[in-house]
């Protein structure tokens, strides 16, 4: 029994996080959960089966979660996940994988995805503040999710640096 709830998996465990640059219908939704759900059951690391979760957050994002104290994951295993979401995405025609997307809360608490090129102009422009909720996607275990490392100020993020967004304290 590989594949255990998301919410079962230890704070330790390896988070990787995907997003669309839209929100997904209730049919993508499904499709990518399913497609998810089946390969987290034959998922392996060396013929060892990995114990790993998953879960869709804001209708775009799907979080997948490795605990790598009951199995270890090696660059094989890692390739294989993002090869199947590869896969997914030729069939939904929605990218899951584009690094070079920014992902932020507009002034109406929508999500909103931009082109790294884009939010730097925004931010030049004052469009977004220290305030701005943005999404790390780059964190790399549950625990940083669960202790609210995704989804927080701009000044308390990476991005404050990479935009050049003055802030009132230093960026973590």
């Amino acid at each position: 029994m590989p594949a255990v709830p998301f919410d079962r998996l230890p704070d330790d465990a390896r988070l990787w996080v995907f997003a669309a640059a839209r929100p997904l219908d209730d049919d993508q939704q499904r499709a990518l959960l399913e497609h998810a759900d089946a390969f987290l059951r034959r998922w392996a690391a060396h013929g060892a089966p990995v114990v790993g979760g998953r879960e869709m957050r804001h209708g775009r994002f799907l979080l997948v979660g490795a605990d790598e104290r009951a199995t270890g994951v090696s660059g094989c295993s890692i390739d294989s996940l993002f090869r199947t979401l590869g896969e997914l995405e030729g069939q939904m025609g929605v990218p899951m994988r584009d690094g070079s997307l920014v992902f932020y809360r507009d002034a109406r608490g929508e999500i909103q995805a931009e082109p790294r090129p884009a939010f730097r102009q925004r931010a030049a422009a004052a469009g977004v503040t220290e305030e701005t909720t943005v999404f790390d996607n780059t964190i790399g275990t549950v625990g940083e999710l669960r202790a609210g490392g995704w989804e927080k100020p701009l000044r308390d993020s990476w991005h404050a640096r990479a935009f050049g967004v003055p802030t009132s304290q230093p960026a973590s």
